[in-house]
């Protein structure tokens, strides 16, 4: 007895190959993606720490000491999110810091404690090239009440420099990944539309229009991007609730919101990817004659 044939529908193809294979490349994306914004995060963390110095000469009045305060929150280059803008360190306060790690008590040796009052100033990123980083310096030196103005020039060219070589080197590198992924996920697409080359043609000789034809193509399609999507986003996170686990210093770079829309954005990707190969696979065929098609 002859076993029925199983018929061809209009806009079905395997679906786990593709799936799986979407799926794969969002997640290379995706992981590539949540370097991205922990590199980015690990920038924005090393610039919150970069610090002016201002040392207080020595018998300074409260009041005077606020008057200091005030004026360098005044200032326009003060980064004040987080309430870090201005932060005052006493001298017996930077004494006992000094202690606890050394384990040397300087001030038994000395007699006395020749530390100065501070404050330890936060730079906005805006500020941070050293030519406004010097100037910056030499305004806050110029106040009454400043002994000295210190802060890590070193520190300041490397990050600047870095920031710049990293930046270019991402770009670079997420290009190149998307214009592969791209291609990977158009290619399994074309060969899995391949074998419906001919029940669109058929579809074309009796008069369907090529929307009707397309639409469920497109459709599918988008349904295979986004279930391809939430697999890669789920993997992602599990993945990323992983790695938190076993490195605990990668809660302090993760950031909830961007990774959140970054589980979005390969939601879209999947998406729009998927729908677009497959409309201009579909537009090559039906503009292919009979002899192409075999």
């Amino acid at each position: 007895m002859e076993k029925p044939r199983h018929k061809k529908k209009l806009g079905g193809y395997p679906a786990t190959g593709v799936v799986i294979s979407i799926t794969l490349a969002l997640l290379v994306i995706g992981v590539f993606g949540v370097l991205i914004l922990y590199s980015k995060e690990l920038e924005e963390q090393v610039r919150l720490n970069i610090r002016m110095q201002v040392y207080l000469k020595s018998n300074l009045t409260e009041t005077q000491r606020l008057q200091i305060e005030n004026k360098l929150l005044s200032q326009e280059y003060v980064n004040k999110e987080g309430g870090r803008g201005v932060e005052y360190v006493s001298k017996d306060e930077a004494a006992k810091k000094f202690i606890a790690e050394t384990g040397e008590d300087f001030i038994k040796f000395i007699g006395d404690n020749p530390l100065h009052d501070a404050y330890m100033v936060s730079i906005d990123r805006n500020f941070h090239s050293l030519p406004e980083m010097e100037k910056i310096k030499g305004d806050i030196q110029k106040m009454n009440g400043v002994f000295q103005v210190f802060y890590v020039e070193a520190l300041i060219d490397s990050v600047n420099s870095n920031v710049t070589k990293i930046g270019l080197i991402l770009l670079g590198l997420i290009s190149v990944l998307l214009l592969t992924v791209v291609l990977l996920i158009n290619n399994t697409l074309r060969i899995a539309l391949f074998s419906q080359r001919f029940l669109i043609r058929s579809m074309q000789l009796v008069g369907a229009r090529k929307w009707f034809i397309l639409r469920p193509f497109l459709l599918r399609a988008a349904g295979y991007g986004l279930l391809a999507g939430l697999m890669s986003a789920a993997m992602l996170w599990s993945l990323s609730n992983y790695a938190q686990s076993k490195i605990a210093d990668l809660s302090i770079l993760h950031n909830g919101t961007q990774f959140m829309a970054l589980l979005g954005a390969l939601l879209v990707i999947g998406m729009i990817v998927a729908v677009l190969s497959t409309f201009f696979s579909i537009r090559r065929y039906l503009r292919m004659s009979l002899d192409e098609l075999y």
